[in-house]
């Protein structure tokens, strides 16, 4: 496997983990705390932020062997991530304008790679 293909792996996992904590983020914030400081310091939230990290880092890693160009097309992926995961784990609906943002997401990254 080539550099530019596991980077470009690396790249598309980033963008997931970031998207699997911003869900993280999401259901922390649908919660009630005793307190603000239990709403901002509590095992959820840390979690995603730590998820955030270790996703910025990855990114950072990719951006080193890949082009800038392949990066921000990769990074739109996340838009697509985060509709299916909050339809699985928060029970959000899909509606008719976002799954059309997905479809023109998907037809921008297939126009750069075609």
């Amino acid at each position: 496997m080539s550099n530019y293909m596991l980077f470009t792996i690396i790249m598309l996992t980033g963008v997931l983990i970031s998207a699997v904590s911003q869900v993280i983020l999401k259901t922390s914030a649908n919660k009630t705390h005793s307190s603000i400081i239990k709403e901002y310091l509590n095992l959820r939230v840390v979690l995603a932020y730590t998820l955030f990290f270790g996703a910025s880092l990855l990114g950072v890693t990719a951006y080193r062997y890949i082009p800038l160009s392949l990066g921000v097309v990769l990074e739109s992926t996340g838009y697509i991530y985060i509709p299916f995961l909050s339809f699985f784990f928060l029970k959000e609906r899909v509606t008719g304008k976002k799954a059309l943002g997905m479809i023109v997401i998907i037809a921008g990254i297939l126009v750069y790679f075609i």
